[in-house]
């Protein structure tokens, strides 16, 4: 994976990243939930794309038996996430890097939250290639990001998030400048694009279990025969 990412401010990220993404608290229990109809009891877990620490503590307090591994570029994000965890940070591997520097596994299941959206259609799909490679057979995978529908419908649902950002006391202009930012600067795919590269990376039974405005998620498992 190359270095498609925002500059992070660490400190500050839990705060923000809650006031931006509507439910974040219930999707990280709902991700625990789905994860563990598969993951034993003393599995083995990916985070990529973990730096802050918000699902790994999420998943940390659900299940106190689980190890996992956390992938993130940055390493002050990184120092964040051990202090979001506090004592649970010494059941957590963290490897500063990109998919190709993750563990090779197998692991029990994977997620992958807040972090396609900034790839391209292509690294998008060696990335799930990657983590499916590194899931033992029907292994699940659950991913989140920004996904929303093209053109006009697309802004409709920009502005609405907008919306959220100014009722959570984010100012106007700054929201407002956040729908062209998206434009700009994220790939964003379709729901349909985004399933697609789900399948072709070797997953199967893909179900939607989030939507809020244009954050999209799903899981899906590692092909028993991959």
């Amino acid at each position: 994976m190359s270095n498609h990412t925002f500059t992070r401010d660490a400190p500050g990220y839990a705060a923000r990243t809650a006031r931006l993404v509507p439910g974040l608290q219930d999707m990280y229990r709902m991700a625990g939930i789905l994860l563990a109809e598969q993951v034993p009891a003393s599995g083995r877990v990916m985070v990529l794309g973990a730096g802050g620490g918000l699902e790994l503590k999420a998943f940390t307090d659900m299940q106190p038996d689980w190890h996992f591994d956390g992938i993130d570029p940055s390493a002050e994000m990184i120092d964040q996430a051990h202090l979001t965890l506090g004592g649970q940070a010494g059941r957590v591997s963290f490897t500063q890097g990109y998919i190709d520097d993750a563990p090779i596994g197998p692991f029990d299941g994977a997620t992958c939250l807040l972090t396609l959206h900034f790839l391209p259609r292509e690294e998008r799909l060696r990335t799930l290639q990657e983590i499916a490679r590194r899931l033992r057979p029907g292994a699940p995978l659950i991913v989140m990001h920004h996904s929303a529908p093209e053109g006009a419908e697309r802004d409709v649902w920009l502005r609405r998030n907008a919306a959220l950002m100014m009722s959570h006391g984010i100012p106007s202009e700054q929201a407002q400048k956040s729908i062209e930012t998206f434009k700009k600067r994220l790939p964003i795919l379709t729901p349909r694009e985004d399933t697609t590269l789900l399948e072709e990376a070797g997953l199967t039974d893909i179900q939607l279990f989030y939507a809020a405005f244009t954050f999209k998620g799903w899981i899906g498992y590692r092909h028993s025969s991959a």
